[in-house]
């Protein structure tokens, strides 16, 4: 089922102690903020509003890099008018499914969207919820009663609402009063809320010590894939040879419908592959005449964003190139630099080597050259 998604995080989370709004936090790498909109996105989210404070909007657009389907926008001074919003920026219809999130909840997966989407075709909202195992006091100091747990439950984000619905229900809600959650406002609207499983890893993250058990499940929830890419080409006629990225002074060329680059045609693989999502040739075909003399460097751009739409980020790269001409060595920290800058690494993570074949093969007769690369690449489970 098609919905949207509103992600807050405008608040600044003053109880998670001192330093960044918890929402710009780094958790395992990433912003917090990202963890909720890369998991909405996954989960199949047409839209994803992230409604931020008026001075944090270049701050998404660096947490966000790479991810396609999201729009920031300005939240107001409370968590109500932050999330109304939201609402107003999405454009799916009235009667479409919207997810309303908190960016300190990061590990949305799309089993708990589906739920809250199944349960939604029956009432007016949907929330998770858990069960409260302690024994509830109530009192100042000293304990002045007892309060049954029966029937009480743990609301979590995200929410499940009509878009159409739940516009109408904040519209509904007395001026002056704070809801404590989105369901609460249905609520008081006359809506019906269904009750789906909840789930602990939905947690909030709000005093310091949450961030260090949150570290701890991120790491528990990437995987590390690798990928392996060959290429080659043959020389041909020509004062130049691109290579690495690099332009290089040689007396023949490569032979290519792009530029030749065999380096770069094999990181990009490398890339591709590591997410299984096919190849360059699939991408690129040679047959089109669009690529026809282009720069290598916008075919590894291309797979470097297909990474990070999955949520994915690229660890190292390593590239062996093998030739007996040109000399690679007097290019090597060059190829090296420009490759880092690609794939968005610091340049100690980017091997580039060089070896012959002794005069045997192709490679061997100055025939042309090959290029393999292999790329590890964090991404989700």
């Amino acid at each position: 089922m098609s919905f949207s998604a509103v992600v807050v995080a405008a608040g600044a989370g003053a109880r998670a102690g001192p330093g960044e709004p918890k929402a710009w936090r780094d958790v395992g790498g990433r912003a917090l903020v990202r963890w909720s909109v890369e998991g909405l996105l996954s989960a199949g989210a047409r839209e994803v509003i992230v409604v931020v404070a008026r001075d944090r909007l270049s701050d998404a657009d660096a947490a966000l890099e790479g991810l396609k389907g999201w729009k920031a926008v300005t939240g107001g001074k409370t968590r109500a008018e932050s999330v109304q919003a939201g609402l107003a920026a999405l454009t799916g219809r009235r009667d479409q499914p919207v997810l309303i999130h908190d960016a300190a909840r990061p590990f949305v997966t799309r089993e708990h969207v589906d739920r809250l989407l199944a349960a939604l075709e029956l009432a007016d909202g949907a929330i998770p919820v858990l069960p409260v195992p302690d024994t509830l006091k109530r009192g100042e100091g000293l304990v002045e009663a007892t309060i049954s747990r029966e029937s009480l439950w743990r609301a979590q984000t995200p929410q499940a609402f009509r878009i159409g619905r739940i516009k109408a229900a904040y519209r509904r809600w007395p001026t002056g009063e704070k809801p404590t959650d989105d369901a609460s406002v249905m609520e008081r609207a006359g809506g019906h809320v269904a009750m789906t499983p909840g789930d602990p890893l939905l947690m909030k993250l709000t005093y310091p010590q949450d961030f260090l058990m949150a570290e701890q499940l991120a790491a528990g929830r990437r995987i590390l894939r690798v990928g392996q890419g060959i290429d080659a080409h043959r020389f041909g006629p020509g004062d130049v040879v691109w290579l690495g990225g690099i332009r290089i002074e040689h007396d023949l060329g490569l032979v290519g419908h792009s530029d030749a680059d065999c380096g770069l045609h094999a990181l990009t693989d490398a890339v591709l592959g590591a997410i299984g999502d096919g190849d360059i040739g699939e991408h690129f075909p040679p047959t089109d005449p669009r690529w026809k003399g282009a720069s290598s460097d916008q075919f590894l751009t291309y797979a470097v964003g297909r990474v990070a739409a999955q949520g994915g980020r690229i660890l190292s790269a390593d590239l062996t190139l093998i030739c007996e001409r040109p000399k690679i060595g007097p290019h090597r920290q060059a190829m090296r630099e420009r490759i880092a800058d690609l794939l968005g690494l610091p340049v100690h993570r980017v091997s580039v080597k060089a070896t012959t074949t002794e005069g045997m093969g192709f490679t061997g007769r100055g025939e042309g050259l090959m290029a393999q690369a292999i790329v590890s690449v964090e991404t989700p489970l």
